[in-house]
């Protein structure tokens, strides 16, 4: 991806990340405290990574494998900071379900079993670590995937919806789609790294942004109980209404 380009990406993560940050300070980080997690170690990682990424165009051997360890090893933070903040998620949405702790513990337990089988498999010292992490994280994706899609079903299937996780887990299976596919296609061949970085890039910042309005936006939930007059305009409010972060 070209020098201008990535600056112009890291600047709008980190816009959106701030903005994000700022839309939750009013006390909403307390009732999502994986979401705000998440977002500040995506930011720290994103700060770490600025100075290997621009070293290497100078195409040293040295900077190569710095921006290669770095970036690798963000992504394992990344997955596994994901796959906490899904399983949060799934747990906040399943308050309707008697068997709460029993879903969402063999949802942990599949999900390392997934992860640690996934590991050994694609797990070799005789390629480059980028080879066999792109192949991991590929597969990493995708269950995040399907477990984003079960979380989605618990939410349509709530009598009460909550319209800020259907917003969150929406942008989520965007992002966890975009970076399967993604990770499969640079696996296929390399030469479709700086389209996959494009697209990679455009579902992590509209996921980004997705969240910030989800979160800047007064929700259903968040509306004050109005008196049974007062419901029609509640509702045209809630449809139309751009409030301020």
């Amino acid at each position: 991806m070209p020098l201008p380009l990535q600056l112009m990406g890291y600047v709008a993560a980190f816009t959106l990340q701030v903005l994000i940050l700022n839309a939750m300070r009013g006390g909403l980080w307390r009732r999502y405290p994986f979401v705000a997690l998440y977002v500040v170690v995506d930011l720290i990682t994103n700060l770490r990574e600025i100075e290997p990424n621009l070293a290497y165009d100078s195409g040293s051997a040295l900077a190569k494998h710095e921006w290669a360890m770095v970036y690798w090893y963000d992504e394992r933070i990344i997955q596994g900071m994901l796959f906490l903040l899904v399983i949060s998620l799934i747990y906040r949405a399943s308050i309707h379900l008697r068997p709460r702790r029993t879903l969402v513990l063999m949802v942990v337990l599949g999900s390392l079993a997934f992860a640690g089988c996934s590991l050994l498999v694609h797990m070799n010292p005789d390629v480059t670590v980028g080879k066999w992490m792109t192949r991991w994280t590929r597969d990493m994706n995708f269950c995040a995937a399907i477990l984003d899609l079960g979380l989605w079903a618990l939410l349509i299937r709530a009598r009460q919806k909550d319209y800020r996780i259907l917003m969150i887990s929406g942008a989520l299976g965007m992002q966890f789609t975009a970076g399967a596919i993604g990770q499969a296609m640079r696996d296929l061949s390399h030469d479709t790294v700086a389209v996959t970085a494009y697209l990679i890039v455009g579902a992590n910042l509209t996921s980004l942004y997705i969240w910030w309005q989800a979160f800047r936006r007064p929700v259903r939930a968040d509306l004050p109980h109005a008196p049974p007059g007062c419901k029609q305009e509640k509702s045209r409010e809630f449809r139309g209404s751009s409030s301020p972060p």
